[in-house]
């Protein structure tokens, strides 16, 4: 029987049908494309090492190759490239390049970007309050809050991020965007009037706390400030800019709203070209600058009580020392690392010391899984160790 004869919206995100649900959002909700553009694509150079056979120490006092750590996290995809040339490339389980995977949240630090773009332009203000680009939030609990509080998820706003508690706003955001069956009559029909119930519980900027209504918030103020919806504007601002050679999309709900914090969709090369976009300052592969130096440094710098924040996080973040900022995750004190990150298994790690970028897509049974999670960036910390 076909995968997909048997997938429903109460098991989309189950295995064994998660894995092949990943690759097939297209065929199950409505999407909007985030177009490539006609500009040229970025090519990329194929010269593999034998990656998989470098040895990953644990903190156990265990080591694993490479290829074990992938063959045990669930790997559908993974790729590790030095500016343009790709030093590594596997599709383990039956994904094709061209294959658009899901993003989960790794669509956040997409969506960040653009805001920093539009921070660069001056259309966006980070010490502006939210609801001076989206009036409607005055009456939310996002009501003093500032758009620097969401980029950074410091808002003081309620929101459950527990994947496995049906009844947790990260779950009940995907009732009312058409990702999960509807358990209450009285769940809105929209993302943005779903954002609209959203209630203060502490004071805005205080510790980190992971919430994806925080960039779903961020995407509207986004499409707010620029008078266009995040296709186009992800297009224009990122997507057409970075030498992509095939188009992403975006889950939308049914006022055309989209997904802004998990529900983009795009190919294994091109989110390692939005890699390299990242290591490089800002400026593509194909040489145009994206977002400024600066946008880049302040993510890997952040506030002088940024860390604080995430110190003190209720989030268990098993990163001592990091931070979050800009839409990204910092993993160390000491390295200029940007992560971002995914639930079952999405991953883009670039690391601005050496150049080093590595993607993995995946499809954990579980939604979060530190024993996968953090095996992946050892190796990948190891790998871009042997290219510094």
């Amino acid at each position: 029987m076909h995968p997909h004869s048997q997938v429903t919206l109460d098991n989309w995100q189950i295995a064994p049908q998660l894995h092949w649900s990943m690759q097939h959002i297209e065929d199950l909700f409505p999407t909007a494309a985030i177009s490539r553009g006609t500009g040229p694509v970025a090519a990329l150079d194929y010269r593999p090492d034998a990656l998989g056979a470098v040895q990953v120490a644990h903190p156990d006092g265990t080591t694993s190759s490479v290829a074990d750590v992938m063959a045990f996290s669930n790997t559908d995809a993974w790729i590790v490239t030095q500016g343009s040339r790709i030093i590594a490339e596997e599709y383990p389980s039956e994904m094709l390049p061209d294959t658009r995977h899901l993003l989960m949240s790794v669509s956040k630090s997409l969506v960040g970007t653009v805001a920093g773009a539009l921070i660069a332009s001056g259309e966006l203000d980070p010490a502006q309050l939210v609801s001076t680009y989206v009036p409607d939030l005055a009456d939310s609990g996002y009501a003093g809050a500032t758009l620097r509080n969401l980029l950074d998820m410091r808002s003081g706003i309620h929101f459950s991020e527990e994947y496995l508690d049906p009844t947790a706003e990260v779950r009940v955001l995907e009732q009312a965007i058409g990702w999960a069956t509807r358990t209450h009559p009285g769940v809105p029909r929209t993302m943005y009037d779903f954002l609209l119930t959203l209630r203060q519980k502490s004071p805005h900027g205080g510790p980190f706390e992971y919430r994806s209504g925080e960039t779903d918030v961020l995407g509207w103020v986004c499409e707010a400030a620029a008078g266009t919806r995040m296709p186009q504007l992800m297009s224009t601002l990122l997507w057409s800019r970075l030498g992509t050679e095939e188009d992403a999309v975006i889950a939308i709900d049914s006022a055309g709203a989209g997904m802004f914090d998990g529900g983009i969709c795009a190919i294994l090369r091109d989110l390692a070209r939005f890699g390299a976009m990242l290591v490089r300052d800002g400026i593509s592969l194909t040489g145009e600058q994206v977002v400024p130096a600066w946008w880049i440094d302040d993510a890997c710098t952040g506030d002088p009580d940024s860390r604080a924040a995430f110190a003190q996080s209720p989030t268990i973040t098993l990163m001592p020392g990091g931070m979050y900022r800009n839409q990204f995750w910092l993993p160390y004190p000491d390295r200029n690392v940007l992560l971002c990150l995914g639930i079952h298994g999405q991953m883009i790690y670039a690391d601005r010391d050496t150049g080093v970028v590595a993607v993995k897509l995946s499809s954990w049974p579980d939604p979060q899984d530190a024993v996968k999670l953090f095996s992946t960036l050892r190796a990948f910390e190891t790998i871009s160790r042997l290219y510094a």
